[in-house]
């Protein structure tokens, strides 16, 4: 391992440092991102410089415990069993990412050419009070901190800045949402914040709700 490393050039070890950082961070990396400057996705040069040295960064990171895996078929390479090294999620940025899987898995199922989909600010309200996953619409701060977390774990790009009432603000979900929630969990998650949400409006605690990468 150690022998690779040595004969990257300088400015492939600085690239090296900048892939491994990333992975910790953000622990996905699609295969490609949503451009704003080209206004489409674009290959993302990190994926393709991990995935020519997979087998270096499968050795650097199974040191530490840490699993790097690829999902060609999502074009997504990600690491797992990092415990400590992410954040515990919003409870916002939680049922979001329940209810933009639910999306994703029904325009999939509709629109299967595609892994990458476009969904709406106003799509995500209505697939929200239809669970009745939250009392009444979130404040924009709370929603910029969601999606602000769920960015920064390439889950989703917001084509559009979130504005107040504005429903038509489209959302792009990247299948890496698909190894953060199982289809299988999902019944369980909606039950389990239904819950939360009626013990809530009668007046027991909260005190649970956030979730972790």
């Amino acid at each position: 391992m150690l022998e690779e490393y040595g004969e990257l050039t300088g400015q492939e070890k600085e690239r090296m440092q900048e892939v491994i950082r990333l992975l910790l961070s953000q622990t996905f990396l699609p295969e490609r991102r949503y451009e704003k400057k080209y206004g489409r996705l674009m290959p993302n040069p990190a994926y393709d410089f991990c995935e020519r040295h997979m087998e270096f960064l499968t050795d650097y990171f199974s040191v530490a415990g840490i699993r790097l895996s690829q999902d060609s078929e999502l074009g997504t390479i990600y690491i797992q069993g990092a415990e400590g090294v992410g954040e515990k999620l919003p409870k916002l940025a939680t049922i979001y990412i329940l209810l933009l899987k639910l999306i994703y898995d029904e325009k999939m199922a509709a629109v299967s050419s595609s892994v990458n989909i476009v969904a709406t600010l106003g799509e995500l309200n209505a697939k929200a009070g239809e669970f009745r996953l939250v009392r009444g619409l979130p404040s924009m701060t709370e929603m910029k901190r969601a999606f602000a977390a769920l960015k920064k774990y390439q889950l989703i790009e917001l084509l559009d800045a979130v504005e107040e009432q504005n429903e038509n603000t489209r959302i792009l979900i990247y299948p890496c949402i698909n190894l953060v929630l199982q289809r299988e969990d999902i019944a369980g998650l909606l039950e389990s914040f239904a819950e939360e949400e009626n013990d809530a409006e009668g007046g027991t605690e909260d005190g649970a709700g956030e979730a972790g990468i």
